[in-house]
């Protein structure tokens, strides 16, 4: 039983592992940048976070946005890392 398991996932790592081709030097150029500005965006909402003058509940929803927006864009980007990676 257990070198029927061992078989299993050795034969799904092998199956996985053929799905994967290089990324061109302009989409690791791109992916890059696309790090870059995340992480610039991230640092600027962190700098209004700490210096929100507002309520504490308007500070909250600040902070919810800036999260859903820093996700949203994170998930876009990797979504194109997976894409130029599969083509």
């Amino acid at each position: 039983m257990k070198l029927l398991n061992l078989l299993l996932i050795v034969a799904v790592c092998l199956f996985l592992s053929t799905a994967h081709s290089a990324e061109t030097m302009s989409e690791k150029a791109q992916a890059t940048k696309d790090d870059i500005k995340r992480d610039a965006n991230k640092a600027v909402n962190r700098v209004e976070e700490s210096t929100c003058m507002g309520t504490d509940a308007e500070c909250a929803k600040q902070k919810i946005g800036n999260r859903a927006e820093e996700a949203k864009d994170a998930i876009k980007d990797k979504s194109s890392e997976i894409k130029n990676n599969l083509d």
